[in-house]
C-alpha cells in the first residue's frame, strides 16, 4: 500500500493538528479530539483495486464526530464506509445503535450524524464502496448501519482475508483484473453484512427483511434482461420456492412484481418531458424488455393504452394551459 501521510518526522506539538487537517481535507470533514495524554502517532495507507478504495489507519485514541455541518461539505454521498478492524477496539454510534469493533469484526457506516470512538493501539482498513450496490442487494441501510458483523463468522472470516491478500498482491493486477477483484470484496462484503442481518433478525420478521431485500435488488436490476425470480432468490439467498412463498404470504408474486415496477419505471419516463426525446424502443430495452411488442403488448393490459398514447397524453397534461 502506499503511504498517505504518516506523523513520522513532524513535530510532536504539531502532530495531532496534521493529522486531523489531513483527515478533514483528504478522507472526510470530521471533528477529532485526542482521549489520552499518550503522544499521537498517526499512518494511512491506500490501495485503489478497482472501484474498491481501500485504506489501512492506524491511529491513536481518539473521538472522532461526524456532525450535519460536517456531512453537508462531504462529497461523498454515494459511497458508503466499511470498517475492518485489525487491532485494539472501536466504538460507533448512530442513530439509536451503538456497536463495538474488535479485531476481525465488521461494521458498515452510513453519511449520518456518527460518534466513533478508538483505542490506543487501534488499526483498521476502511473501504469505500459504492451505495448503489450495497442497497441495491440488502435495502435501506437504516437495517445494517452501525451493526457489528462478528469476526466468527464465516462471511466476516472470508472477507477478512480476501481484503488482506488483495491488500498484498494489488500492485500485480492488471486494471480489469483489479476490477473483477474489486467488485468481489464488494459482493463479500455484502455477504457479510447479509449473514449478520439474518443472524440478527428475529425469526418473525426475518421474512419482511428478506421481501425488502429482494425488492431492493429487484429494483436496482430492472435493465437486466436475466431478470426472474430464481436470480432474485439467489441474490438475497434464499431457495426459489421460499421466495415466492413470503411474496405469496404478501398477495404479491414475485414475476409480477419484477414486470410491475418495470412497467411503473417505464411509465415516468414516458410522462417525463426531459425524455421525450428518447425513443420508445431504447426506454422498453431500459428497463428489462426485450423488444417493443413485447413492452406495447404489457404496457397496454397494464395501463389500456399504448406507450405513445401514454407519453402524448401525459406530456399534454404537463404542459397546462397555454
Amino acid at each position: 500500500m502506499r503511504t498517505m501521510f504518516s506523523t513520522d518526522g513532524i513535530a510532536e506539538r504539531k502532530k495531532f493538528g496534521r493529522w486531523s487537517e489531513i483527515i478533514h481535507d483528504r478522507l472526510v470533514p470530521v471533528e477529532q479530539s485526542q482521549l489520552s495524554d499518550e503522544p499521537f502517532r498517526g499512518l494511512i495507507e491506500a490501495a485503489d483495486v478497482g472501484s474498491l478504495a481501500i485504506s489501512r489507519i492506524t491511529q491513536g485514541a481518539l473521538r472522532t464526530e461526524a456532525t450535519p455541518d460536517t456531512i453537508r461539505r462531504h462529497a461523498k454521498h454515494d459511497t458508503l464506509s466499511v470498517s475492518i478492524k485489525l487491532n485494539g477496539v472501536s466504538s460507533v454510534t448512530q442513530d439509536d445503535r451503538h456497536a463495538v469493533q474488535r479485531p476481525g469484526d465488521i461494521v458498515l457506516i452510513e453519511r449520518r450524524p456518527t460518534v466513533l470512538q478508538s483505542s490506543t493501539d487501534s488499526c483498521s482498513y476502511l473501504l469505500e464502496v459504492p451505495r448503489r450496490h450495497v442497497e441495491g442487494a440488502l435495502g435501506s441501510t437504516q437495517l445494517y448501519s452501525a451493526m457489528t458483523v462478528d469476526a466468527a463468522l464465516p462471511s466476516a472470516s472470508l472477507l477478512r482475508t480476501f481484503i488482506e491478500e488483495l491488500v498484498r498482491v494489488h500492485g500485480t493486477l492488471t486494471p480489469e483484473l483489479a476490477e473483477r477483484m474489486g467488485s468481489i470484496g464488494i459482493d463479500l462484503i455484502v455477504a457479510s453484512l447479509a449473514e449478520a442481518m439474518a443472524r440478527a433478525t428475529p425469526k418473525p420478521h426475518l421474512g419482511n427483511v428478506l421481501v425488502q431485500r429482494a425488492k431492493a435488488h429487484i429494483e436496482s436490476h430492472l435493465g437486466d434482461q436475466a431478470l426472474d425470480p430464481a436470480a432474485v432468490a439467489a441474490a438475497v439467498g434464499v431457495s426459489l420456492r421460499r421466495l415466492q412463498e413470503l411474496f405469496q404470504e404478501r398477495e404479491r408474486c414475485v414475476s409480477e412484481w419484477i414486470w410491475e415496477r418495470r412497467l411503473h419505471n417505464a411509465a415516468r419516463r414516458l410522462a417525463d418531458p426531459t425524455c421525450a426525446h428518447i425513443p420508445i424502443g431504447t426506454i422498453a430495452y431500459d428497463f428489462g424488455f426485450s423488444n417493443q411488442a413485447h413492452f406495447s403488448r404489457r404496457f397496454r393490459t397494464r395501463y389500456d393504452r399504448s406507450p405513445s398514447e401514454y407519453r402524448r397524453e401525459s406530456l399534454v397534461g404537463s404542459a397546462g394551459p397555454i
